[in-house]
């Protein structure tokens, strides 16, 4: 945020984070995305910012919740939710029981459905506008906040929107801080009621973790089917960019399965 952008006062800002999962080990963790969007509602000079989060307080939970708490809170307002629910009623009603007049959330949960319709299904049910790849809040003013949205190839947009919005931040924002282990272990995680919905079409769907997409392979493009055949056969006989011809289909898919394995493809 530049020194001179300045703030309403009375800026109420709420931060809608989740619990993460690690790419490596799979531990539960704080979210990247919405870690930095704590970070970025943190920068908003004389704002009020509050936590929030629906789902339950299960053990493996409360520490990666706990890492919001250490990045300067003293409390996490957490809507209970058993698992399997749709967490997007909780949400809306917490919303608009006390409607803050900013919301800042990741871009897409880091389990679960991962899907990131979340924040244009809120905003859809509250009626509020959604912005999506925010890097910065610039100023508050009149109840109309400029924001910055970051764009492919490193471009940035300023925009006008009138509050109360939702906005979504991604790798784009700040780094977060570091989570202090003593206020993160002062913090409390304030339960309240919410209602319960579950997610039917969730209940009914089979998980899987994810596989590693398979390499792209460094071939020339050919100008015809006939041509990347010969061409991914001649690299396969160690042809040196050759392409060989008249060979008779086995010899051919005899090349490409070679070649597959050789690049990794296929084991």
């Amino acid at each position: 945020m530049r020194p001179e952008a300045q703030a309403d006062a009375s800026l109420e800002i709420t931060v809608l984070v989740s619990v993460g999962r690690h790419p490596v080990t799979g531990r539960a963790r704080r979210a990247d995305q919405d870690a930095r969007a704590v970070e970025l509602a943190r920068g908003v000079a004389d704002a009020s910012v509050q936590l929030l989060h629906a789902g339950g307080k299960e053990a493996d939970s409360e520490p990666a919740l706990r890492g919001y708490l250490g990045m300067g809170f003293d409390a996490l307002t957490l809507v209970e939710q058993p698992e399997g629910t749709d967490v997007l009623p909780a949400l809306a009603e917490a919303l608009d029981a006390a409607p803050p007049q900013l919301v800042i959330t990741g871009e897409r949960a880091e389990q679960g459905e991962g899907s990131g319709l979340l924040p244009y299904l809120l905003a859809e049910r509250l009626g509020w506008p959604v912005v999506s790849g925010l890097a910065a809040v610039e100023s508050v003013e009149n109840g109309v906040a400029t924001l910055l949205q970051a764009l492919p190839r490193g471009q940035r947009r300023r925009l006008k929107v009138r509050l109360p919005a939702i906005v979504t931040v991604d790798g784009a924002a700040p780094a977060p801080r570091q989570s202090a282990y003593g206020p993160a272990r002062r913090g409390h995680l304030a339960a309240v009621p919410g209602s319960v919905t579950v997610d039917e079409a969730w209940a009914s769907w089979e998980t899987q973790p994810a596989r590693k997409r398979p390499k792209r392979l460094k071939i020339v493009k050919a100008a015809s089917a006939r041509d990347r055949f010969k061409a991914a056969a001649a690299k396969a006989e160690g042809g040196g960019g050759q392409v060989l011809t008249d060979v008779t289909a086995e010899e051919g898919a005899e090349a490409i399965l070679k070649l597959l394995k050789e690049e990794g493809v296929l084991r």
